[in-house]
């Protein structure tokens, strides 16, 4: 049996340990939920074995790029790099992410058209209760991979 979303690796352009989304869980038009192992994010880590919290904003970013990876998909486009610009509204509600604990990180497209969007996203425990990190993340789809050099 095939699994229904394909490889992140084939999605995204991360590789080896900065590769931090684990699998895609559900995807819609304006939406993606992915899953990702903290254990996988062990250059991260800080003196007392956590993932620290800020790191969060990547998952979500990372999830971001995997929307963006499965709609191109879907229209039978060639994947394009993007940018991650900023983010506003940033919540943390821990300290940090146990490497054991697996979680859900959800993007939901909330403004703009074009190259430039704006996503809410959240990183949430899957046992449920309030997002441990909550933002909106504004991220530019690149035309060119040049645009993204210094």
């Amino acid at each position: 049996m095939s699994a229904p979303f394909p490889p992140v690796a084939e999605l995204i352009p991360h590789a080896g340990p900065m590769r931090l989304v684990e699998s895609v869980l559900a995807h819609e038009p304006d939406a993606t939920r992915c899953l990702v192992d903290p254990s996988r994010s062990a250059l991260f880590r800080d003196g007392g074995a956590l993932v620290p919290v800020w790191v969060g904003l990547e998952y979500m970013a990372q999830c971001v790029a995997v929307h963006a990876g499965l709609r191109a998909r879907a229209r039978g486009e060639a994947l394009r790099p993007g940018l991650f610009l900023g983010s506003r509204r940033v919540r943390f509600r821990c300290a940090g992410f146990a490497p054991a604990l697996p979680l859900e990180v959800t993007a939901r497209h909330a403004a703009g058209r074009g190259a430039t969007l704006a996503f809410d996203c959240a990183v949430h425990d899957p046992d449920g209760g309030a997002p441990l990190v909550e933002a909106r993340l504004t991220v530019r789809a690149l035309t060119d991979p040049a645009e993204a050099a210094p």
